[in-house]
Formats: C-alpha cells, sequence, structure tokens
C-alpha cells in the first residue's frame, strides 16, 4: 500500500531544520557549549632583545684591538694634523675609518670638559672619575693640557659602585641625590660602617676605616677625598 503523499514534505522539512541546528553547533558560536575550540592566532608586541642588539658603530675613541691605520698614514683630506693630534690619533683609528673623525671624539670631550669645570669643578671632574667622558686622558694629555689639574684631581677619586681596598680616610659623594647610600665592609662581609645616618642632610661624606675590603655605594655618581 503506498503512504500518502502529504507526508513528505513534512519529513523533508525536518530533515532540513536538523541539518540547519547541525551546522550551527559546529560554527564559531559564542563557546557557551563549553566545547574546547582552537585558539585564534592573534598579533603581539615583538619585545626587543637588548642583549642581542648590535652595538653602535662608529670609530672608537679608545685604541682598538683590531687593525688600525699606520701612523704613517694618518693625514686628513685636506691640511695637517699636528704633532699633538698625531700623537692622539696614534692606535686609535680603525682601518678604513676617517682620522679627522676619531679626532673629533677627542676635540668634544675637551670641549665638553672646558665648558662643564667653567660651571663647576667638582662636576668635571665627577665626570672624569665616573667616566662620562669618552678617552679622557688621552684627550687631556694631548689635545688640552690645560686640563690636567682637573685629570690630578679624578685620580684621586674612585667612580659609584664597588671598590675593593679603599684607602682609609674620609670621602665626599659628588652628588645631591638624597638617594646615595654607602657602607664599608670587612673580609668577611661584616658592615664596619655605613651611611649617611638617619635623617642627614646635607653632601654625603663616608669614613672609611682601615682594613676595609670593599666599599660599596649606591647612587652617588663619585667620590673624592673630603
Amino acid at each position: 500500500m503506498r503512504r500518502p503523499l502529504h507526508r513528505r514534505p513534512a519529513a523533508a522539512a525536518a530533515l532540513l531544520t536538523a541539518l540547519l541546528t547541525l551546522a550551527a553547533c559546529s560554527s564559531g558560536g559564542d563557546g557557551s557549549d563549553g566545547a574546547p575550540r582552537a585558539a585564534t592566532p592573534t598579533r603581539s608586541a615583538v619585545v626587543p632583545d637588548r642583549q642581542a642588539e648590535a652595538e653602535p658603530t662608529g670609530p672608537t675613541p679608545s685604541p682598538t684591538k683590531g687593525p688600525v691605520v699606520p701612523d704613517a698614514e694618518l693625514k686628513p683630506v685636506t691640511g695637517s694634523f699636528t704633532t699633538q693630534q698625531k700623537e692622539y690619533l696614534s692606535g686609535r683609528v680603525p682601518k678604513n675609518t676617517d682620522p679627522a673623525a676619531v679626532l673629533q671624539t677627542g676635540e668634544e670631550s675637551c670641549q665638553r670638559l672646558e665648558r662643564t669645570a667653567k660651571r663647576d669643578k667638582d662636576a668635571a671632574v665627577g665626570a672624569l672619575v665616573a667616566g662620562d667622558i669618552p678617552d679622557a686622558e688621552a684627550a687631556v694629555n694631548h689635545l688640552c693640557p690645560a686640563q690636567k689639574p682637573l685629570l690630578a684631581t679624578a685620580r684621586t677619586g674612585f667612580p659609584d659602585g664597588t671598590v675593593t681596598q679603599p684607602k682609609a680616610g674620609t670621602y665626599r659623594a659628588l652628588t645631591s641625590d638624597p638617594s646615595c647610600t654607602w657602607r664599608a665592609l670587612g673580609k668577611d662581609g661584616k658592615v664596619l660602617a655605613s651611611g649617611p645616618a638617619l635623617g642627614a642632610k646635607g653632601p654625603v661624606k663616608a669614613a672609611v676605616p682601615a682594613g676595609t675590603a670593599e666599599f660599596v655605594s649606591s647612587s652617588c655618581y663619585a667620590w673624592l677625598p673630603a
């Protein structure tokens, strides 16, 4: 016996509804069904690896360990170098580098030191002690010898950080930073002295006792004998 034809449209409709429901479930959806879904790739910021970055290129103001321009070939494009300039450049000009560019670094160091000393000699000496002026000793000795007294004073001090076996005595910090602190440590690491005292105001001074194995300071920039 043949089934009534009017049931076929109803069955087809039911099948279509089931297919549509299945398709909706397999799509992205809103995740409300709790089923795990694949993560969608997103763009992320690239954090640079500072240690992997190449060092700045350019002429080095200090004697290079690589091949250098022979003294006989130290000639500018125009004119000539003075004896003092040649002495400064000797062993300081890497191969394929313009000697005038290296000389300019030394001259700029002299200019910076001279300008700073006119305003504040302590600041100039502090910059020498801290190593903030590139190749300062060679620049002073050959290009601006008038600044040798500052260099001599700087040699009596030491920079911020850790200094082993400092000479006993009283030193002053060349900074106005209120966070400057210091400690004098013995061979066993015992604190022999420290400062500044709580509530102390004015320039920081450090009394380094005899037998100090390490002098450790922070935020003090540089030290000179008081």
